[in-house]
């Protein structure tokens, strides 16, 4: 939107008032989705330097002729695209897979307060907890993207690996499917069916002074303060600060949350935006005091049991975690030429956590009878990863290539220790006793110093060629990563290092094949073959080929689909096919012995269709739905042939709807639903938790207050107080959260 007039004005502030009147009365529709009334430029992208924006400076005489420029800021709060790895920062459109990128304006709006919350709005992504803590971990595709699979920037290793906190990423962007080629294989050995990269947020061209308070029901509360500067010639040094914080009891009765979190963003960029360097510094407290944890099933039970009412908490409130990391990167991009750009990264984390943790095992499903012992495990952690690459252009005849080439390292050093209870307690998940933490007599380790348990060593090396033909309309996509993974076990110790228990020195190439067409300038049609990657298992237990070690599990995917884009809305469509090997003991003939052998497999077939984007003036729309088949294939004896992998919901759909109304300026109404289908919870498939539904509503209102504006939001989760088990992963119950209200306003100053 653009005005103009003329006026004559006594004095510049006159100039700046009218400028901030304007922006009230005619871009509030747009600034509902965010508080900041004017569009900004991002930090220099990496792959090229960015364009100048237009001088905005100058003295105001009393006759001079002001212009004055309001433009509704982008309502893309998901866009289609993102960074892919090796291939570096891409449209969606361009490129042989499916990425979206849920960007902090969308995450402010919704008071997201863990990664998890932000991934709710994904129709291809659900949120579980990690195995006996409070940790989060995602299903993409069917498979785990565990806590420690998380990238930043592209580099595994350097996340918070249990609870992130979204106040200090500018992104977090989902890719759909296998990324061994992009990303090299996950040190955790997950993301088989997706991956997830966080982007730091950094100084813009517009200065930012931005304070938010909330409130979350019952009774937690928190706040944040995120200022952003550039400075010197020509905006070259930008600083990025956030601190956010929040304390409380939650919407759960008796389970209190507390995170503290400090970021440290700086970036740099010559004259020429020839070189750019980023630096990140960053430190994160998240804390779980008497939290509600997930319920595991006894062996002999033959149901499962009904949700305990919503708010009901079936944890021991001596059950904590308390976790800290401190991490960060440095980035550096150099354009040799300006075909020809230089790359290198470096991230580093240091972590302590550690906690006490208490599970019911649930034994009698009619009263929800059942034990629950405890365990306090110390996790101490230190990583480092990097990698450094090049990417040129350059033409052979008809035919432009792009070229990325170059290599990766991690290496983690986990410490840990443990002591647990071998007498567990009686509990009941709807009429919970509390009970005080009973004796932990056995141990594995010193939980005052834990030692060394594990060190991983991952190497690789990658090139990719992406030619393009036809003017663009067709892109061929091939290469390959090579792939080592060096792996070590260790006993636990009371003495120092334990001895070598396991060694893993394996290597694999993961090979790419990719192509894009586009019938048009907003549509595309892909196709992909790329594979997984994850540590290959070492035969144990009473079997011949006890201690033999199997290379890396490949896991191939196959993937079609289309997708269409006009910068404001972008659908896509994906139609793919997953195949997961696993071993197990099979019996040697009849001589009553076993050997270990990589037979098994799991098969994920499944349709997603993601829609994101404005529908209508003031009317936006961010879901889609997916349906999946995870059927089990060559299992022990053929006993499980058909079945249904457990946790694996056959479909999923989410809606999240925008209105801005048209007869109040600045306020907008939200809903959202979000639905699950049947979860199986064991593999003979006897047992499942049903299809579930939410819906959740809000509404937020921006204004101008003495020039400055100010956002107001209101929401409330699970609207209806549903009671229901969201999640039947690896086989324990997670129960979903009860209704939740909170609030946050947001001033710029």
């Amino acid at each position: 939107m653009r005005a103009s007039f003329s006026a004559p004005f006594s004095h510049p502030l006159r100039a700046a008032r009218l400028s901030c009147l304007l922006l009230a009365g005619t871009a509030f529709p747009a600034l509902a989705a965010s508080p900041v009334p004017t569009t900004t430029t991002a930090t220099p992208p990496a792959s090229k330097p960015a364009a100048k924006p237009a001088s905005t400076t100058g003295q105001v005489t009393p006759d001079e002729e002001i212009v004055v420029r309001a433009r509704k800021r982008d309502q893309m709060q998901v866009s289609s695209g993102g960074q892919l790895g090796a291939l570096g920062d891409k449209k969606g459109l361009d490129v042989p897979f499916n990425i979206r990128s849920y960007n902090s304006s969308l995450i402010l709006n919704q008071q997201s307060q863990t990664l998890g919350e932000v991934l709710e709005n994904d129709p291809s992504v659900r949120t579980t907890f990690g195995y006996g803590n409070f940790s989060e971990m995602f299903v993409i595709r069917g498979f785990a993207v565990d806590g420690d699979d998380v990238s930043i920037n592209g580099l595994y290793g350097i996340t918070p690996r249990q609870l992130v906190s979204p106040e200090l990423y500018d992104q977090v962007q989902v890719l759909n499917g296998a990324s061994a080629f992009l990303n090299g294989a996950a040190p955790g050995g997950s993301a088989i069916g997706g991956n997830i990269n966080l982007l730091f947020k950094h100084a813009t061209n517009a200065p930012l002074t931005r304070i938010t308070g909330d409130y979350t029901s019952s009774a937690m509360g928190g706040g944040s303060i995120d200022v952003g500067r550039r400075f010197g010639e020509d905006k070259a040094f930008g600083v990025r600060l956030n601190v956010a914080g929040k304390s409380g009891e939650d919407s759960v009765t008796d389970e209190y949350r507390h995170s503290t979190t400090l970021g440290a963003d700086f970036d740099w960029h010559d004259r020429s935006n020839h070189t750019r360097i980023t630096m990140d510094i960053d430190y994160e407290n998240q804390g779980v005091n008497g939290g509600r944890p997930a319920i595991f099933l006894g062996s002999d039970v033959t149901s499962v049991p009904r949700p305990a009412a919503p708010s009901h908490n079936f944890g021991q409130r001596w059950a904590y975690n308390d976790l800290n990391y401190v991490f960060g990167m440095l980035n550096v991009e150099h354009d040799l030429t300006k075909n020809v750009m230089l790359y290198g990264a470096f991230g580093a984390l240091t972590s302590n956590e550690k906690g006490n943790y208490s599970n019911p095992t649930v034994t009698d499903t009619a009263t929800g009878s059942g034990t629950a012992g405890a365990m306090y495990v110390p996790y101490d952690q230190t990583n480092e990863s990097t990698r450094a690459g090049v990417r040129a252009h350059f033409r052979t005849g008809p035919v432009r290539h792009e070229i990325n080439a170059g290599g990766s390292g991690l290496w983690e050093d986990s410490a840990a220790a443990y002591t647990m209870a071998l007498t567990p307690s009686t509990t009941n998940i709807y009429n919970t006793p509390q009970f005080s933490a009973p004796a932990e007599t056995f141990a594995g380790g010193v939980v005052n110093d834990p030692q060394t348990i594990s060190r991983t060593r991952l190497y690789s090396l990658f090139f990719s060629d992406t030619m393009s033909l036809f003017h663009d309309r067709v892109a061929l996509t091939g290469g390959f990563r090579y792939q080592n993974m060096l792996i070590n076990g260790y006993n636990y110790s009371t003495t120092g290092q334990g001895a070598m228990s396991s060694h893993y020195d394996q290597d694999a190439i993961t090979p790419v094949v990719g192509l894009v067409i586009h019938p048009t300038r907003r549509t595309s049609l892909y196709f992909n073959r790329i594979e997984g990657l994850s540590q290959g298992p070492t035969a144990t237990g009473n079997v011949q080929n006890v201690g033999e070690i199997f290379p890396p599990y490949k896991s191939t995917q196959y993937e079609v689909g289309a997708k269409y884009d006009t910068g404001r809305f972008s659908a896509a469509l994906a139609v793919y096919e997953i195949s997961q090997p696993n071993a197990y003991s099979v019996a040697v003939g009849n001589t009553g012995e076993f050997a270990f052998r990589e037979d098994g497999l799991q098969r994920n077939r499944g349709i997603e269709l993601t829609l994101n984007g404005e529908i209508l003036p003031g009317l936006r729309f961010n879901g889609g739905g997916t349906v999946i088949q995870a059927d089990l294939r060559h299992t022990a004896g053929g006993l499980q042939d058909g079945n249904t992998a457990i946790g694996v919901p056959n479909y999923t759909i989410n809606g999240n709807l925008e209105y801005d109304l048209p007869f109040l300026k600045g306020a907008t109404v939200v809903g959202r639903v979000v639905n699950t289908g049947k979860q199986w919870v064991n593999t003979a498939n006897t047992l499942h938790i049903p299809v579930w539904t939410r819906f959740d509503l809000a509404g937020r209102y921006t204004f101008v207050t003495h020039h400055t504006p100010v956002t107001l939001r209101f929401g409330v989760d699970n609207l209806a107080n549903t009671r229901y088990w969201s999640s039947a992963f690896n086989g324990y119950l997670m129960q979903g959260m009860p209704r939740t209200f909170k609030f946050s306003f947001t001033t710029d100053l």
